[in-house]
């Protein structure tokens, strides 16, 4: 069997990133991911809402939705919506951020998730201060570590 070029570097290049796409955030990868959004501050339960199914059949395409309770005024707003997931092998899923004219504090998006794992949502608020919400999911057929 000859094989050419072009599906040998394909080869390589599939075998370098294997062991990455079977990786998992740890929870002390997570644990660094959030210290790195809110540096030294301290993060206070509450005020963030997380609302994703406790049961996902397939972890491709997860629907999540996240509010945060503010009243949206140049004086008290929220920046900016970080999600966070533990079991993710990238645990930093995506920022929003927003001002006050946003008008409300909620966002929903779609994510991919690799496992069973818990979801973190941390608001960064206008005076400085950062509040978090948390919520765990289930996921029966696991998503970012699909074989090439």
């Amino acid at each position: 069997m000859i094989i050419n070029r072009r599906a040998f570097i394909t080869i390589l290049g599939a075998s370098t990133l294997y062991p990455w796409l079977d990786a998992e955030a740890t929870e002390a990868e997570a644990a660094q991911a959030i210290k790195q959004i809110v540096g030294a501050s301290k993060i206070r339960t509450g005020r963030v809402t997380l609302d994703i199914p406790p049961l996902v059949e397939n972890g491709n395409s997860v629907v999540m939705k996240v509010s945060v309770e503010s009243p949206m005024t140049p004086e008290d707003h929220v920046r900016a919506i970080h999600i966070v997931a533990e079991g993710n092998p990238l645990p930093n899923i995506v920022s929003f951020h927003m001002n006050q004219r946003a008008g409300r504090a909620a966002v929903t998006t779609r994510i991919r998730l690799s496992d069973s794992q818990r979801i973190w949502a941390i608001a960064q608020m206008s005076d400085g201060s950062y509040w978090q919400g948390y919520a765990a999911t289930l996921v029966t057929l696991a998503a970012c570590t699909e074989q090439i």
